[in-house]
């Protein structure tokens, strides 16, 4: 093949500096530590207790957050006065959730092995069938990509079509997408960095790479134990560990890491409130919140 015809495969890496055309990302700091992020006055604001397991925080286009106890099989959804209201009575041990542009929530519903698309009444369509998953990533199309940690494989669903593995062999845990849907980020409990992947025009994924790295340790434990993720609109990416919520910047580059709310595990994060200003975290049998200087990103923007 003539050099004319070859298409040349950058890493994630390699091909931030052209993605950051995309992503508005603040380029004038070298360091973006953690007072970027927290405010002083502010702390953790218990939203809600007295669940079995809590996890999938996802958020609709007024900032309203949805999670899920997984052990109990419901799914709450938290106003933006902070009120907690049951959405889903049996939600079939539903885990990974998250809303797509088209105002659906998404949802991993693992005790009947369903990938499903809840309806703002707490109805649902089922997406896919017969196969198991944990978390889910939805981009602005309407393409979905969800994990299947047992197996180590990574699925992708084309909006109105068949789900097919895009990825084998692979440890993985949480998902999460960039912003401008071209790359997706995965989590492995054990390992002390975290993946991405560049995701072709196909959907299909290229040029795995150790992306953010090193994850810290809590010195109570030998592994991470990283677990969902975030990112928000400075590029910023955050990712529940047993050591607390740790926060990347852009490039990779660790910028500190978060008090966890309470000495239990925490699985998940995600923004929501008013003006997405607010960082969720899902930890235990509880749900967090506090105020942020900055604020996430919204999956109904295109």
């Amino acid at each position: 093949m003539s050099n004319e015809g070859r298409v040349m495969k950058i890493a994630p890496r390699q091909f931030v500096a052209i993605l950051y055309l995309f992503v508005p990302v603040a380029l004038c700091a070298q360091d973006m530590p953690l007072s970027q992020v927290l405010l002083e006055d502010e702390n953790w604001e218990l939203i809600s207790e007295g669940h079995g397991y809590t996890e999938g925080p996802a958020v609709d286009a007024q900032g309203q957050i949805y999670f899920s106890d997984v052990k109990r099989s419901k799914i709450y959804k938290v106003d933006l006065e902070g009120e907690v209201h049951l959405f889903v009575q049996n939600s079939g041990r539903t885990n990974g959730l998250m809303f797509g542009a088209d105002g659906l929530l998404y949802a991993c519903r693992m005790g009947d092995r369903q990938i499903v698309a809840y309806k703002p009444d707490g109805t649902h369509d089922v997406i896919a069938s017969d196969v198991d998953s944990n978390d889910i990533a939805v981009t602005k199309s309407g393409n979905i990509y969800f994990s299947e940690p047992k197996a180590k494989r990574i699925w992708f669903i084309p909006k109105g079509e068949k789900p097919q593995v895009v990825a084998e062999e692979v440890s993985l845990n949480g998902l999460v997408l960039w912003q401008n849907d071209g790359t997706l980020v995965t989590t492995a409990g054990p390992d002390a960095w975290l993946w991405t992947f560049r995701i072709e025009a196909d959907g299909s994924l290229t040029s795995r790479e150790k992306y953010y790295q090193p994850l810290r340790l809590d010195t109570s434990f030998e592994i991470p134990g990283a677990d969902g993720m975030t990112v928000d609109a400075d590029g910023r990416l955050y990712v529940a560990t047993r050591a607390g919520l740790q926060m990347f910047d852009p490039t990779g580059r660790m910028g500190g890491v978060i008090l966890k709310p309470q000495q239990k595990y925490m699985s998940n994060a995600t923004f929501g409130g008013p003006d997405l200003s607010y960082l969720y975290v899902t930890c235990s049998d509880k749900v967090y919140r506090r105020k942020t200087k900055t604020h996430g990103i919204s999956n109904f923007l295109k």
